[in-house]
């Protein structure tokens, strides 16, 4: 049998969003920062390898599917990852504190989801929010400035409060 090479292997260059799991030919389940790629070697769920190599860094939702070179459309699936689950009476107030620092949130009715971090977990109590942990599908908001991913974002402002 020949190794698998990037000549004979699939290449997914391009995104293809509207993808359900009846509708792909085969599906991948990424956590948040996998589907957060621009050129990566991945594995189907059914172990099937195929490079993706897109134009740019993308973030991918549940949705999404990479479109291989043979025309077949892998489905992406979120993972289960641990997540922090907030609720407060004042969920506005906590959801600020979340984005001043630039943390991925999910918001749904009456609570938020972030990825588990210590430092947030004992400022979220030290603001009176009840927590549960919990594994669960992460798919935060999409965010003002494209798809919600804050890496290596570059605007320019002060996050102290006071102006200047």
């Amino acid at each position: 049998m020949q190794p698998v090479t990037e000549k004979t292997m699939n290449i997914a260059h391009e995104i293809r969003s509207g993808i359900t799991a009846s509708s792909a030919d085969a599906m991948i389940t990424l956590d948040y920062e996998g589907r957060f790629l621009r050129r990566k070697l991945l594995k189907t769920d059914t172990g099937e390898a195929f490079l993706v190599e897109l134009p740019e860094t993308r973030s991918l939702s549940a949705n999404d599917g990479f479109v291989l070179d043979d025309g077949r459309v892998i489905g992406i699936l979120p993972k289960p990852e641990p997540l922090l689950k907030i609720t407060h009476p004042d969920l506005a107030r906590i959801a600020w504190h979340i984005g001043n620092r630039h943390t991925p949130c999910q918001i749904e009715p009456g609570h938020m989801l972030i990825q588990q971090d210590h430092v947030l977990e004992r400022m979220l109590s030290q603001l009176g929010a009840s927590l549960e942990k919990l594994d669960a599908p992460f798919t935060p908001e999409g965010g003002a400035y494209g798809h919600g991913r804050t890496h290596s974002h570059d605007h320019h402002h002060d996050h102290s409060g006071h102006h200047h």
